[in-house]
């Protein structure tokens, strides 16, 4: 009786210890800088970029992410449990509001479906958490590197489709185009609280379109 008494003891601790060290992101600002360099030497990155940042704020189901740099600013609104999703472009005194509603968000995401990330033995220590490294080829021959915190779990997971089944939070990523690399890493992590209306979708001061219209517009400029 008394071994197994030591036994449960123990058991408990560990699991006490283990929830102890695992931290669960509810709600906070996450702010990456954004680095940008030309792939296999190619053309430089455009200066216009540097200093770029991504700032996410969470908030339960809802997500707000929003990218900086010197030409503007894009904003990526999302609701997990309706699925629907806004993007606001802000660039040269133009305003902008993209409407999108589920199945939107899915087209717009579905190069990520299916992605898996295959672990290396690297490690790093980003922002003092412990980090692995994994890294995803996409179908569109594109790839995904990350260094991710298993210590840290973000409760939304759809915030970010191309992360949704990391086991963990990303700490530090990078993102290929056909001739750029975009190297996200993070500066800041702060779990305050937030207001709900951060994650409200704008009602005016914008020219609204849906995701099917930009789409059109953007083929026939093509």
């Amino acid at each position: 009786m008394k071994r197994l008494r030591f036994l449960a003891f123990g058991l408990m601790t560990i699991m006490s210890i283990s929830s102890y060290a695992q931290k669960t992101i509810s709600e906070g600002t996450i702010t990456y800088d954004i680095t940008i360099q030309p792939k296999n030497n190619g053309a430089k990155a455009s200066g216009n970029l540097n200093g770029a940042k991504l700032t996410v704020y969470l908030k339960g189901g809802l997500s707000r992410t929003e990218m900086t740099s010197s030409l503007g600013t894009e904003t990526t609104l999302h609701n997990s449990k309706t699925g629907n999703a806004a993007i606001l472009k802000e660039y040269s005194g133009q305003k902008l509001m993209i409407t999108l509603t589920r199945e939107d968000w899915e087209n717009r995401n579905k190069k990520f479906n299916g992605i898996t990330f295959e672990n290396s033995p690297d490690t790093k220590v980003i922002q003092g958490y412990t980090c692995k490294h994994a890294i995803a080829k996409l179908k569109d021959g594109t790839s995904v590197s990350v260094y991710y915190a298993p210590d840290l779990i973000a409760i939304n997971k759809d915030y970010s489709q191309a992360f949704r089944s990391l086991p963990g939070f990303p700490m530090q990523y990078e993102l290929e185009t056909a001739k750029l690399i975009f190297k996200y890493t993070i500066a800041s992590i702060d779990l305050s609280a937030l207001a709900i209306s951060k994650f409200d979708f704008p009602k005016s001061g914008y020219r609204f379109m849906t995701y099917e219209e930009n789409k059109k517009g953007r083929s026939e400029e093509d």
